[in-house]
């Protein structure tokens, strides 16, 4: 979508929508609809999508949804994946993620707002949000802001194709803006080296055990001298190479893991989604539902300053 006040392209925000509620969840006051159903995450996520847009104004954007939590195929790689976090095992459906019950109840109905309101939500089977997220942000074509709290999405942050990353780790009002300076100054690699840098430092968050012995300066030290995973392995397995000792023996040791952990790091970037349409709606796509929605889970407040927000942007 082209901005009506100039041929360039509008901006695209991409919310990690999972990341966002969770954190309303746990941020947003104990707050109940009027049949006594708990609402605190519906409305703090309802207010921190106004604040972002009324903040940065794009012309675009996608709640970004977790279809699959977590993907078989990434569990097939590597076992570990996301383990802690499951609470059942289910065939043929998604793993059951242990999600506190009273904001399992206001996901449904997260969902159903979003969609009266018209903003675009939008999942795939077999993948994650973040998933969702790296293919609408892999050539937009437009600048790009992808809101989350996971720094796995630090890799996406691309300067040449205006990609940054906007961090709420510590609250939507204390964000950072993340860019490649950012991740440097953070973590000493390059945002293109950030996925291999969490692959050999490891995330216990996310079932990653890393490279034993390996922690940031050494990662980082590796990958400042040899570029990515493939080069450092070549070093490893070359006597010739002048990778000290220490450092070699922990990856050669690691060779099994190197070899399968990329892949389970590594952001999908080209699923098979359909990319339009994604610009933000001036008026509710189903004013007789969300009116309903609102009335019935006591939500007019929120709603209403979402709205008016929408009608700005």
């Amino acid at each position: 979508m082209t901005s009506p006040q100039t041929d360039a392209p509008g901006r695209l925000m991409l919310l990690d929508t999972a990341s966002l509620y969770f954190r309303a969840f746990f941020g947003v006051p104990e707050i109940t609809g009027p049949d006594g159903t708990p609402v605190n995450a519906v409305r703090g996520l309802l207010d921190f999508i106004s604040r972002l847009v009324g903040d940065y104004r794009p012309t675009d954007l996608v709640c970004c949804w977790d279809d699959d939590w977590r993907p078989q195929w990434r569990v097939d790689l590597l076992p570990s994946y996301k383990a802690h976090r499951v609470v059942e095992e289910v065939e043929s459906d998604p793993d059951v993620e242990e999600v506190p019950d009273p904001l399992q109840v206001q996901v449904p109905i997260i969902r159903d707002v979003l969609e009266a309101v018209g903003l675009r939500v939008v999942g795939a089977p077999g993948y994650e949000a973040d998933d969702v997220i790296g293919t609408f942000a892999t050539g937009a074509g437009q600048p790009v802001d992808v809101v989350t709290g996971d720094r796995d999405l630090f890799q996406l942050v691309d300067d040449a194709a205006d990609v940054r990353v906007l961090y709420i780790a510590r609250g939507v009002g204390n964000h950072e803006r993340v860019d490649d300076a950012w991740v440097r100054a953070k973590y000493g690699v390059g945002a293109g080296q950030y996925a291999d840098f969490a692959t050999l430092r490891g995330d216990a968050s996310d079932g990653l055990p890393g490279v034993a012995g390996v922690g940031d300066k050494t990662a980082a030290t590796l990958l400042s001298r040899h570029g990515d995973i493939p080069a450092i392995l070549a070093a490893a397995q070359d006597p010739d190479s002048d990778l000290a000792k220490g450092p070699r023996a922990k990856v050669l040791a690691a060779t099994d893991y190197l070899a399968v952990a990329p892949r389970v790091v590594a952001v999908a970037r080209d699923i098979d989604l359909e990319r339009s349409p994604t610009a933000l709606p001036s008026s509710p796509a189903d004013p007789e539902r969300l009116a309903d929605l609102a009335a019935r889970w006591g939500l007019e407040s929120p709603v209403q300053r979402l709205l008016g927000v929408l009608g700005q942007a």
